[in-house]
């Protein structure tokens, strides 16, 4: 931790600060997880090591409930699984995550005595846990799990107290960090992470966390890496300047993301971006025809109505009735909301999304490119969530044939993903794979429009290929190569 060490951050009580000036892009330090588990609705679909999203996953022999991507990785995570893998058996089947979580933690606790390395800045046990601030229902959660994991618990194992066990239970609550595979796309697991859970939120941060999967695929396992989280700097950070994280997301107005943080975290935000209620006029704003207040307040209650019935459509799988949902609404929208607004933004989003899925990319790309505009406006601009957003509009006007936009966009992503994933990040390469191919592709486009066109509606037309820009540029190339 050479980077940043603990201070006292006054009324926000604990706190990380740089030790010297960080450029944007660095990582200010990694973390391997203290203890971690899959969520149970994807525990064979993801390895319980790596947490990397395979198909035809191996499974513990033993407890039949953890899987792996190979020997390798069930080897590496031999250490955490051994206890829980005995605990499954006897108990016949796996508890919960929370549970599962839990106890890895305290089987952990057990092992090291105390700080689990050096570089570890605080004990587990001296988190925050909150228990005292938990409103009725979620206590009566925490009591809930609590009975559960002493039954789990009970295989001959040192017994520990209800109230121990419950201050373990609120550590995870309002400190686990949600694990994302190795795209980025979904959220896959919950871990804790020590060094992590001091730094301290601010709605427009300096820093940002991202899950690097590590790597189990050298020849010698000496020399695999382990699974960590990586603290990055979104822009340049003095000296003895505080590090900060957003634990929500900044697409709501100030008084929604204070009211999150309150009811999770159990604390009032009185950040700059808080305190000056920054772009909560451009999320809630009329469009240029200046609508009145109360047309304004209709339509907003008519969109949230709308997005409800597109969910419960795309959660049905008909898509269909998503995008005709979609488009009354957006027509609705038109003329009262404008494009920052946060109710259009998300019809925006999912608009793109289904047209896409329906290949009508012309037309998704349209609405994905107002999407990004609106987004660029409120996000600060290396936030990974714009990022991945400029990405998937960048492919999206790219299958719609729009190369030269698509290419920008694939470029600009490229940029901020750099500096919130850094470049050995599976995402990042895949970017970088996309960035190149798009290169050559406008190279062939600037070279003969007519001549590219002709080869993509080729391409589109040929009945044993489904469309992707990759499958257009490989026949690209095999019909270059076939005329040589």
């Amino acid at each position: 931790m050479e980077s940043a060490q603990l201070f006292d951050a006054g009324e926000k009580g604990r706190g990380l600060r740089a030790t010297r000036e960080i450029n944007a892009g660095e990582v200010i330090f990694s973390e391997p997880s203290f203890s971690a588990v899959v969520f149970d609705s994807l525990f064979s679909q993801v390895c319980h090591s790596c947490f990397r999203q395979q198909a035809q996953l191996h499974r513990c022999a033993q407890c039949k409930f953890a899987h792996y991507c190979n020997r390798t990785c069930q080897t590496a995570c031999w250490d955490e699984h051994k206890q829980e893998c005995g605990a499954i058996k006897k108990a016949g089947t796996a508890p919960s995550e929370n549970i599962r979580l839990a106890a890895r933690v305290l089987w952990r606790i057990h092992k090291v005595s105390g700080l689990a390395s050096d570089s570890q800045l605080v004990s587990v046990d001296q988190l925050e846990d909150h228990v005292a601030d938990l409103s009725k229902e979620d206590l009566d959660e925490v009591n809930t799990d609590v009975q559960t994991f002493l039954k789990y618990w009970s295989h001959g194992r040192k017994q520990h107290s209800a109230e121990y066990i419950a201050h373990l239970f609120g550590i995870i609550k309002c400190n686990g960090f949600t694990l994302s595979d190795q795209r980025g796309l979904q959220a896959v697991g919950v871990g804790l992470f020590p060094n992590l859970c001091l730094v301290n939120h601010d709605c427009w941060p300096n820093c940002t966390v991202i899950l690097n999967h590590g790597s189990q695929t050298a020849v010698s396992s000496a020399l695999h890496s382990q699974r960590r989280i990586e603290l990055r700097a979104l822009r340049r950070i003095s000296e003895f300047e505080e590090l900060t994280v957003s634990y929500v997301d900044y697409l709501n107005v100030s008084a929604d993301r204070q009211r999150k943080l309150k009811e999770h975290f159990h604390f009032d935000c009185t950040c700059e971006h808080c305190r000056q209620r920054a772009n909560d006029d451009l999320m809630t704003a009329g469009a240029d025809s200046k609508p009145s207040a109360e047309k304004l307040k209709e339509v907003a209650a008519l969109s949230r109505e709308y997005l409800e019935n597109i969910e419960t459509a795309r959660v049905n799988g008909d898509y269909h009735e998503v995008l005709r949902l979609c488009l009354e609404c957006l027509q609705q929208q038109e003329d009262v909301l404008a494009d920052t607004h946060l109710l259009k933004l998300r019809v925006l989003s999912v608009t793109s999304e289904v047209l896409s899925f329906l290949k009508s990319f012309s037309e998704a790309a349209a609405y994905a490119h107002r999407m990004v505009e609106g987004y660029k406006k409120l996000y600060h601009p290396n936030n990974a969530q714009l990022g991945m957003a400029i990405m998937r509009a960048g492919i999206t006007h790219w299958h719609a044939g729009q190369i030269e936009a698509g290419h920008a966009m694939i470029c600009k992503a490229y940029g901020i993903l750099m500096v919130t994933h850094g470049p050995s990040h599976a995402i990042t390469r895949d970017l970088e794979s996309m960035r190149t191919q798009t290169e050559m592709e406008l190279k062939m486009f600037r070279d003969n429009k007519h001549e590219y066109n002709a080869m993509r509606d080729a391409a589109l037309k040929n009945p044993t290929k489904s469309f992707t820009p990759q499958s257009v540029f490989h026949y690209f190339q095999f019909l270059k190569n076939s005329q040589q």
